[in-house]
C-alpha cells in the first residue's frame, strides 16, 4: 500500500479574481489544521520557489511540494537547482512536480514549443531523478539533454511527480514517478487513470506509483465563490487533456464554445455551476465527506485540496478546517 494512502494536502489556488496574497494565508492554514504536504505551483503570479522561500521561512514545518513545472519551460537542471535552493534556505522536506502546462502558457507566454509532450515528461523525469539524488548526470534522451551537471548544494532528495493526462503522458508517468498528478477530474476519471497507471507500471516492471489528485473546494460556498471557481475553469476548457476530461464529464457543448474562439466572457456566461461540481468538491461537510471518499474510493492515495478563497475568506479556512476535520473523523 502506498505511503501516501488516504493522505489530504493543499495546493495554492491562484484565483483569477483574487489577491495573489492570498496564497500566504492559505499555507498557514494548512498548517494550523496538520495537512499532510502543501504544493507550491506557478502560473501566471508568483515565481514557485520565490513563494516557497517565504513560506518556508515562516513559522512551521508542512513539507513542501514545488510545481507542476512545464518541461517546456524549466530545464531539469534549473529545477533541480530550484529545489535545492528552497530545501537548503528552509530546511523544510521538499518535493518536486513536472507536467506540461498548456499551449497558450508554454507558446504564447514564454515563447516555447511543446514537444513530444509524453517523452519529454519521462527524460526530464529521469535527470531529475539522478540530479536530486546528488549525482553528476549525463544524459542524451530524446527531446533533453544533460552533461556533467551536480548540484552544488546539498541534494535535497526529493519525490518527483508527474503531472499527467493521456495514455502515453500516464504511461510515462507510471514508469519514472514516484506519484502520478491528475487535475480538474472527476471520480471516475481517476479509476480509469489509475488503471493505465498500475497497467503501464506493471509492464515497466517498477512498483506503481501513487495517485495525487487535485481537487477544487469549497465548504457552503457562496454565489462569489461559485463565480470565482466558474471563472478559474474557463482557460482549462480549451487546453489539450482538459478539454477531453471536460467533455468526458458530459460539458462538450461549452468545450466546443471555448474551442471556437468564443470571448472568454461569452464561455464564462456558459459555464454552468455543475461543470465544476463535476471535477470539485461543493457543499456542506455531508456533500464534502461523500465527494472525499468517492475520491479516495477511485484510487485517490492523495487528494489536494485547492480551497476556494473569497474577499471574506482568503485563506479559504472554513473549507480547510472543514475538511481537515472529516479526515480526522
Amino acid at each position: 500500500m502506498s505511503a501516501d494512502r488516504h493522505r489530504l494536502s493543499v495546493s495554492l489556488p491562484y484565483w483569477q479574481d483574487r489577491d495573489p496574497l492570498d496564497a500566504l494565508a492559505v499555507a498557514e492554514a494548512a498548517e494550523k489544521f496538520g495537512y499532510h504536504r502543501l504544493w507550491i505551483g506557478e502560473m501566471a503570479t508568483f515565481d514557485a520557489f520565490a513563494l516557497a522561500t517565504a513560506i518556508g521561512l515562516a513559522p512551521g514545518r508542512i513539507p513542501l511540494c514545488l510545481g507542476p513545472f512545464a518541461v517546456d519551460v524549466r530545464s531539469p537542471a534549473t529545477i533541480a537547482m530550484g529545489v535545492a535552493s528552497v530545501a537548503a534556505l528552509t530546511g523544510r522536506s521538499v518535493d518536486v512536480a513536472i507536467g506540461s502546462s498548456s499551449t497558450v502558457v508554454v507558446s504564447g507566454w514564454h515563447g516555447r514549443e511543446r514537444n513530444r509532450t509524453a517523452v519529454h515528461l519521462e527524460d526530464s523525469a529521469r535527470i531529475l531523478r539522478g540530479l536530486l539524488a546528488g549525482e553528476k548526470v549525463d544524459f542524451e534522451g530524446a527531446v533533453e539533454r544533460i552533461k556533467g551537471y551536480r548540484l552544488r548544494l546539498a541534494p535535497p532528495h526529493s519525490s518527483i511527480a508527474v503531472a499527467a493526462f493521456g495514455a502515453r503522458a500516464l504511461a510515462a508517468a507510471a514508469r519514472t514517478a514516484d506519484r502520478v498528478v491528475l487535475n480538474l477530474v472527476t471520480p471516475e476519471q481517476v479509476s480509469r487513470c489509475a488503471e493505465l497507471v498500475r497497467a503501464a507500471a506493471a509492464d515497466a516492471g517498477v512498483p506503481s506509483p501513487a495517485i495525487s489528485v487535485w481537487v477544487t473546494a469549497a465548504a457552503d460556498p457562496t454565489a462569489d465563490m461559485r463565480a470565482t471557481v466558474r471563472r478559474g475553469v474557463v482557460g482549462y476548457l480549451r487546453a489539450p487533456g482538459y478539454d477531453f476530461m471536460f467533455e468526458e464529464a458530459g460539458f462538450g457543448e461549452v468545450v466546443r464554445l471555448a474551442h471556437s474562439g468564443a470571448h472568454p466572457r461569452d464561455v464564462l456566461a456558459a459555464v454552468p455551476d455543475e461543470l465544476p461540481a463535476a471535477v470539485g468538491m461543493f457543499g456542506d461537510a455531508a456533500a464534502l465527506a461523500d465527494r472525499l471518499g468517492a475520491y479516495r474510493r477511485a484510487g485517490a492515495d492523495e487528494v489536494v485540496v485547492v480551497p476556494t478563497t473569497s474577499a471574506e475568506e482568503p485563506a479559504g479556512h472554513h473549507t480547510l478546517e472543514t475538511l481537515a476535520r472529516i479526515d480526522h473523523d
